[in-house]
């Protein structure tokens, strides 16, 4: 049923392509061997064939897990004053059946089975202390009384003797954390500074429940998480407990319609945009090929937890800090002009993101520092040099990028285009010939539910001959008509 019938057929001319055509740009070529060495190049390869998912999924995936794994044993110092984690955030973009999980799953298994003996020494040990927490409870009983009878008597009461402490109850380590409160996981990483890897099947609704069940209380501590700064966490019937430096990488999923709904109505706080989103096209179904060494990664892995955290002067952890080598740093100045021409043509969500990669290409060169001498034996990274920083310089660039700018497509342009593009999108599911302001107010829809986000959407399309305004004669009873528009056929015919 359309809003009113129009007495003529008018003549359109053609609309503007910008609001016929997907916005979704394609995605770009995996620079996989001119990341990765051989060894890890060919890993990922058959990896993601063995899986049934594009090698862009574990490539994203390895990255996260080991810059994880190394957490706050190593940071990268590009000079003084500007020192950046190893962390980086990964976002696997895809339909259900794109193979995002099971791509994840070839680099979290074999973190998991490293995560298994140390668990397992862990109940060992914990087993042990419960039995001397039994004795010395049962030793400061027994001291007590003692006390109490000294003082009754007017005599010395006694030291307190050494079996009355257990000692510190063993940790259980967590290197894998899936579901947990920002209390629990403080606990984890005072007691392991290296700092752990979260890992969600579905981020959007991790991220939706931050705001929805702690009043945005989460926000805080997950954007200082990914800096690696000092953050203090509230405790209730506790004390506040304060850890020096938050390290915690993500990886996880996502389906494009979810991301589309998360960018539209995320908090402009940045941490959405801390996300390296990778949406690659879909593979070919077929039947899984054969991986010719399975357990590189689990090699790998193993090494880079073996990169010892220092220890300060007042028995506290610390990073040691890889710098930069003098020709990395030129590069960088390099990077950073361009990511600065690359800010001139963004805005919104994308221009938030593009401002973050200097840091994220840093952080992505001594994570491949540290992969090659891993997995590739080459030497272990005391300095990050030029051929490092360029492979994560032009993978940030030439890759990383191009995907931000598909991914964050719809956000990336100004809030009337998307405003105009998502009336489009209702003409078309709705069927409109024609339509009232009213009509398209009474939808609710995001960017078009009040007349001040509606006006400029009307505005523009109809400077792009997508639809014009037909006069309406006043009402009886006076007051402003609801505005009618008729819909240029190509519209409809085109979607």
């Amino acid at each position: 049923m359309h809003a009113q019938e129009t007495p003529f057929e008018p003549v359109w001319p053609e609309p503007a392509s910008r609001f016929l055509r997907a916005s979704v740009p394609p995605a770009p070529r995996l620079p996989l061997a001119e990341t990765l060495g051989p060894g890890l190049s060919r890993w990922v390869v058959e990896a993601a064939d063995a899986k049934g998912a594009p090698p862009d999924y574990v490539l994203g995936g390895l990255l996260s897990v080991a810059g994880a794994t190394i957490g706050n044993a190593r940071w990268v110092r590009v000079w003084d004053g500007w020192e950046e984690p190893p962390i980086v955030w990964t976002m696997c973009v895809g339909l259900p059946s794109a193979g995002k999980s099971p791509a994840l799953d070839a680099v979290i298994q074999p973190l998991r089975k490293l995560e298994r003996p140390l668990r397992a020494k862990a109940k060992d040990d914990l087993a042990a202390w419960k039995e001397r927490a039994e004795v010395a409870a049962l030793a400061e009983k027994e001291w007590k009384a003692s006390v109490t009878a000294a003082i009754k008597a007017g005599d010395t009461h006694p030291v307190r003797p050494a079996n009355c402490e257990a000692g510190q109850k063993p940790h259980e380590p967590r290197l894998i954390v899936t579901d947990c409160t920002i209390e629990a996981l403080a606990v984890i990483i005072d007691r392991q500074p290296r700092g752990p890897l979260q890992c969600r099947d579905e981020i959007a609704g991790w991220l939706e429940g931050m705001s929805r069940y702690s009043a945005g209380s989460d926000r805080p501590f997950w954007l200082e998480a990914w800096g690696g700064r000092g953050f203090t966490v509230e405790r209730i019937g506790r004390e506040p407990l304060t850890i020096d430096r938050l390290t915690v990488g993500v990886v996880g999923s996502i389906q494009p319609d979810r991301l589309k709904s998360l960018l539209f109505k995320a908090d402009d706080d940045g941490l959405l945009a801390r996300f390296m989103p990778i949406w690659p096209n879909p593979v070919a179904l077929k039947r899984p090929g054969r991986w010719t060494d399975e357990a590189l990664l689990e090699r790998t892995l193993e090494r880079l937890l073996k990169l010892d955290l220092m220890t300060d002067e007042h028995g506290g952890h610390k990073p040691m800090f890889v710098p930069l080598t003098a020709d990395a740093q030129a590069l960088m100045d390099d990077f950073r002009l361009a990511v600065r021409g690359w800010e001139d043509e963004a805005e919104g969500l994308l221009l938030s993101f593009i401002g973050k990669l200097p840091g994220l290409a840093a952080r992505l060169s001594l994570v491949l520092a540290c992969l090659d001498w891993a997995a590739e034996d080459g030497q272990l990274p005391h300095e990050v040099d030029a051929d490092h920083f360029k492979r994560a310089a032009e993978l940030v660039g030439n890759y990383v990028l191009p995907m931000a700018r598909r991914a964050y497509a719809d956000a990336a342009v100004p809030q009337a285009e998307r405003s105009a593009r998502r009336l489009v999108a209702t003409i078309r599911k709705m069927g409109w010939e024609s339509f009232t302001t009213r009509q398209a107010m009474k939808l609710e829809r995001a960017g078009l539910a009040t007349a001040a986000e509606l006006d400029p959407a009307l505005s523009l399309l109809e400077d792009a001959d997508c639809i014009r305004s037909v006069e309406q004669p006043a009402k009886p009873q006076g007051g402003r008509p609801s505005r009618l528009f008729i819909v240029n056929p190509a519209l409809l015919a085109k979607g």
